[in-house]
């Protein structure tokens, strides 16, 4: 069975969501879950810093030696940072999905989506 922090939030499109260090924003990656699902991950497409997201757009993608998939929104507000260094190290995402593979940050809008996320048991019914 997949890892799935309990202190985490999760999106029914596979992508785990942390409170980060500063009030009001958030980081996204994607769950062990979906990394298994995905293989080796070799390139990553994420959104520009300054971009305004909705929860539900596509902002970016993430490419495997089996696949490609989306990234989704799981949240509404602006992006804030990227983690660069998956240009040069995707694999970071199969290697570390809670960690050094995380993909960006978002500072939550007043009506970000955030309460209608999954806990940890409802992730794991979900991805079951």
């Amino acid at each position: 069975m997949s890892s799935i922090p309990a202190d985490l939030k999760y999106s029914a499109e596979h992508e785990w969501i942390a409170e980060a260090q500063t009030e009001g924003v958030v980081r996204i990656g994607i769950t062990d879950f979906a990394q298994d699902a995905l293989g080796e991950v070799v390139y990553v497409e994420h959104p520009e810093v300054g971009t305004t997201v909705a929860a539900g757009d596509v902002v970016g993608e993430v490419e495997s030696t089996k696949s490609v998939s989306d990234i989704y929104a799981p949240v509404s507000g602006e992006v804030t940072a990227v983690n660069e260094n998956l240009d040069e190290e995707p694999q970071a995402i199969n290697a570390d999905p809670y960690g050094a593979g995380w993909l960006f940050e978002v500072k939550l809008a007043a009506d970000s989506g955030f309460e209608a996320l999954l806990s940890a048991e409802q992730y794991s019914a979900h991805a079951a």
